[in-house]
């Protein structure tokens, strides 16, 4: 089971040390069989609820994960491990399309909105006890949703997208319970669910969004939540169309108690409408970034969904941060008010150079996705040499395995940093990378 490692120690704390170490060291294999817990609390002298708070903290921690009877495992990999560890050293002379920037050429220029800022502070100085959103930024943002057809909600802000969602799911979760998330879906996500102690479910997509048979296999083994990326999403492109988010809102429907959180991150470079799956059920979220279209380090995400989870969200946020910065918030009203930013023109440019790509691909017979935002999936049937293959020919791109759980292989292309030119000249790398005929179909 453990092989030659031998777990000790007398208390929950000692014991679940010792895992942790043998994980460390390696000798514990991801995927390890751990000891049933009345067996191990016999060959440790010690009670078996002392075994079982061992567990229950490694599980917290994302150490290992629990299937009912069929015992406990080392996680396949530490939920302390980040996927962005998964990349590849990009050479001298090398084009890095790994990262998944926005193209800064089309980000606003900052020096205006943030001395507007500066001035405001400066005539209103921020004052513990103070609003946590400010008055026109939240006007702002809740046109905005209005328009896109979100329903009613009030408003809050986090410290990015990843932010929120974190802090959605840990108002209504506890850790065990189980998550049902895109794959190949953002490896953000995909670390943050079993760092919180709870279960990635794996939901496979298509171009429409998540498939309707898979998120009903799902919802049906139990899970507690359903995080979707409505637009450009990451890393397939993928966008959920009218039809889809019709039959996966009927579906929600039967299951009123599941969380639900919208991510629509690519709000600002889309031109895709917004087809929301918040309102259905009785707790839901929709998250809506600043990062993409203004800049990464713009750290503010509008976050609304039902009374009862955003007072829940708010109320822990006063006990930490207590809010997101007034002059980030100056600065962004003043970004939104001026329309320093056209999501139409954003989004051609991007969608130039991805559909460019994409029929590039195709007419060299490799099957490539990219629907909205700005990056292509590749799947490919040998990731390793692919990413390998294109790093010789000079282009980095990122390993599929940072974007997945049970889905097939393949590499993401970010294309933010192509011009027209290059479009032929990396569709022809990837095509000989790929070796004609090796990848899988995608849809």
């Amino acid at each position: 089971m453990l092989g030659e490692y031998r777990i000790v120690g007398r208390r929950a704390s000692e014991i679940a040390a010792s895992v942790e170490r043998g994980v460390g060291t390696g000798e514990l294999a991801p995927g390890a069989l751990l000891p049933p817990m009345r067996e191990l609390a016999a060959e440790l002298g010690v009670n078996p609820n002392t075994v079982a708070a061992a567990y229950r903290t490694l599980r917290e921690r994302g150490v290992i994960e629990t299937d009912g009877r069929r015992g406990s495992r080392v996680r396949a990999r530490p939920a302390s491990t980040p996927r962005e560890a998964l990349s590849v050293e990009v050479p001298a002379g090398a084009r890095d399309l790994s990262t998944g920037n926005p193209d800064l050429a089309l980000l606003p220029s900052l020096e205006g909105p943030l001395a507007a800022a500066a001035r405001r502070y400066a005539a209103a100085p921020t004052r513990y006890g103070d609003a946590a959103v400010v008055e026109d930024l939240a006007r702002l943002a809740r046109q905005g949703l209005d328009a896109d057809g979100v329903p009613a909600g009030p408003v809050g802000l986090t410290s990015g997208a990843l932010d929120a969602i974190e802090r959605v799911l840990a108002a209504h979760l506890k850790p065990g319970d189980a998550v049902a998330v895109e794959d190949p879906g953002w490896g953000s996500t995909l670390d943050l669910v079993p760092a919180l102690g709870l279960r990635v479910v794996p939901v496979a997509v298509d171009c429409d969004g998540p498939l309707v048979e898979a998120v009903a296999r799902a919802l049906a083994a139990g899970v507690r939540a359903l995080v979707v990326t409505a637009r450009a999403q990451n890393p397939t492109g993928a966008a959920v169309s009218a039809d889809r988010a019709a039959e996966l809102r009927a579906l929600l429907a039967a299951h009123p108690g599941v969380l639900v959180i919208d991510d629509d991150h690519g709000h600002g470079i889309v031109d895709l409408p917004l087809h929301c799956l918040g309102g259905v059920t009785r707790h839901w979220a929709l998250v809506r970034s600043t990062a993409k279209a203004y800049g990464p380090d713009l750290r503010l995400a509008v976050l609304t969904g039902d009374a009862v989870t955003l007072d829940r969200v708010r109320g822990r946020q006063r006990l930490g941060p207590g809010w997101v910065s007034r002059l980030l918030q100056y600065a962004v009203a003043e970004l939104w008010a001026s329309g320093a930013v056209d999501p139409v023109a954003v989004a051609r440019s991007y969608g130039v150079r991805r559909d460019g790509l994409v029929a590039e691909l195709a007419a060299r017979g490799v099957a490539a996705y990219g629907r909205s935002g700005m990056n292509v999936w590749v799947p490919v049937g040998d990731e390793t040499g692919v990413v390998t293959r294109l790093l010789a020919a000079g282009w980095a791109v990122a390993p599929g395995a940072r974007f997945r759980v049970a889905s097939g292989a393949g590499v993401r292309l970010t294309v933010s940093s192509l011009g027209p030119a290059d479009v032929p000249v990396l569709a022809r790398a990837v095509a000989d990378a790929v070796r004609p005929g090796a990848a899988v179909r995608y849809d």
